[in-house]
């Protein structure tokens, strides 16, 4: 029952791509929603050859459980992430002050504030998973 819903969910993100590359296509919508449309089209493709393959195939199930439950695998995408987080805040704050020296006010303050969400959505995430753990 849950492959078959997972199977519906990513046949309607195939849909939906056409449709979104159709129009793009058509020049109804711009260039964006039609690379929209192809990505999802895209998704949607490998995900059901993805769930098809783990229907039929026990070995390359349990290949994908192990790989999704191992706690080696865990810990390093959480520490990807951390390590992505940290490049993103030293890549946006340098982009804050080179868009500064080059008089790009507006561009300056969009990356002070994206740095300043990060660190609001750290301090959030921090509060929840300390009451939770």
């Amino acid at each position: 029952m849950k492959i078959d819903r997972r199977i519906i969910s990513n046949i309607i993100y195939v849909v939906l791509g056409t449709s979104l590359f159709g129009l793009g296509f058509a020049g109804v919508m711009d260039a964006f929603w039609s690379g929209m449309g192809g990505a999802l089209i895209a998704v949607g493709i490998i995900r059901i050859i993805q769930i098809l393959r783990c229907s039929n195939d026990e070995s390359y199930r349990e290949k994908i459980q192990i790989e999704a439950k191992d706690e080696r695998n865990q810990f390093l995408r959480n520490k990807a992430w951390a390590w992505t987080a940290y490049i993103f805040v030293l890549m946006t704050a340098v982009a804050a002050i080179v868009f500064q020296l080059f008089g790009e006010e507006l561009l300056s303050m969009v990356a002070g504030f994206a740095i300043c969400i990060l660190f609001v959505m750290y301090w959030l995430c921090y509060m929840v998973l300390n009451k939770k753990y």
